[in-house]
């Protein structure tokens, strides 16, 4: 159900992107759109693109902008549904029945026959799965907390296809079903942000009872934003040129490329070392602040010269480097390998993942793994069977 004008927090999208950049978000029109959308339809809203994009910064933002408590659930491999939705305080459930034993002589004393002391008994057990044993996780705590919150699912594509079933009801009626007690639905729904890496494809059941943003790179003009909001200290001319450089080595075919908190913290390590202009030893010197695996540092190393001067004229292959990173061992065996983007782009191509992939069209795989026997694997599945009929 929408929610009432009154409970609308942003008035137009000017004002998401004018209360996000007070937060220190930079908000271009398509994302501040969505964000609006989100809280005006009362729709999840999952966010795809690689890591590093601000994905998770922008559920932050969003709790930070509306005034509402963040609640984050971070996904993993193997993760079932008691993380997720919630667990019973077994402590709680033995002193209760410890207090129960010392009272049972009492609660039996006048029974006139043993039936009516066993049925004064179970009329105990109630008590057990109640409220006040009942520990709530991240999705229970927004649907049932009195506070209006904003729910973060983070890497949900990293989650168990069972889990992922049980988030459909969360999703789509803001509601969590406890079959001991009932279904508890939000008085105020939450907002509900799901990120995902694309490190699988996610069901289509559950992308549909979402809207959709991918978010990559943002262009240099906006990127250049962030670092100003950042306040990062590097001087203008210098965060201008480093975000060139960071753009030239997102086009190499790196195993990871840099992200945008990454640039923020290169610029704010440059400004630490008192840099107002880039050269390619100091970038060569900090380079490892963006860059994590030691092949991606190689290759940078090798093209930051041009980067730092396009107009600059490199050695041919084989060439002494005459920098003192003299440990490196420079690999030029990929001359001929794709670029930066096409490689993100091949990891996002529809239909890169057989007919046995989740989420792919078609039947799907002939066995799947036992997943259990709780909550999730049930609704699981019920929707497996579903598909097949």
């Amino acid at each position: 159900m929408p929610a009432t004008p009154a409970s609308h927090p942003f008035g137009s999208v000017d004002e998401v992107t004018e209360r996000f950049a007070a937060e220190g978000y930079i908000a271009d029109r398509r994302l501040a759109t969505t964000v609006y959308l989100q809280t005006r339809l009362d729709k999840p809203l999952l966010l795809e693109g690689p890591a590093g994009v601000g994905k998770t910064e922008l559920a932050r933002t969003l709790a930070a902008a509306t005034g509402r408590r963040l609640l984050r659930l971070q996904c993993y491999e193997g993760q079932d549904e008691s993380r997720a939705l919630y667990e019973w305080d077994y402590g709680k459930q033995l002193l209760y029945t410890q207090m129960l034993r010392e009272k049972i002589g009492e609660l039996t004393a006048d029974a006139p026959d043993l039936a009516s002391a066993v049925h004064r008994i179970e009329e105990q057990d109630s008590v057990f799965f109640s409220d006040r044993f009942l520990a709530p996780r991240p999705l229970l705590e927004a649907v049932r907390g009195e506070q209006p919150a904003v729910l973060l699912i983070d890497e949900v594509d990293r989650a168990d296809e069972a889990l992922e079933a049980v988030l459909l009801e969360c999703l789509g009626e803001y509601q969590v079903s406890v079959p001991e007690i009932g279904t508890y639905t939000a008085k105020v729904p939450p907002y509900v942000v799901l990120t995902s890496n694309n490190t699988r494809d996610l069901s289509a059941a559950l992308k549909r009872r979402c809207l959709h943003l991918f978010l990559d790179y943002p262009d240099a003009g906006r990127e250049l934003e962030i670092l100003r909001a950042k306040d990062t200290g590097l001087p203008e001319a210098a965060a201008r040129h480093l975000v060139d450089v960071v753009r030239g080595l997102r086009e190499l075919p790196l195993r990871k490329s840099p992200s945008i908190s990454e640039t923020v913290d290169w610029a704010r390590t440059l400004a630490v070392l008192g840099v107002d202009e880039l050269d390619p030893a100091i970038l060569a010197d900090t380079a490892n602040v963006v860059l994590k695996y030691e092949r991606d540092l190689n290759r940078a190393l090798d093209v930051l010269p041009r980067l730092v001067d396009p107009n600059r004229t490199l050695p041919e292959p084989g060439h002494d480097h005459h920098h003192h990173h003299d440990g490196h061992h420079h690999d030029h065996d990929h001359d001929h390998e794709p670029d930066g983007r096409t490689v993100r782009a091949a990891m996002d191509r529809q239909g890169r993942h057989d007919e046995g992939y989740y989420g792919a069209p078609g039947a799907g795989p002939a066995h799947r793994p036992a997943t259990g026997v709780g909550q999730g694997a049930r609704s699981f599945a019920a929707m497996a069977r579903r598909r097949t009929d």
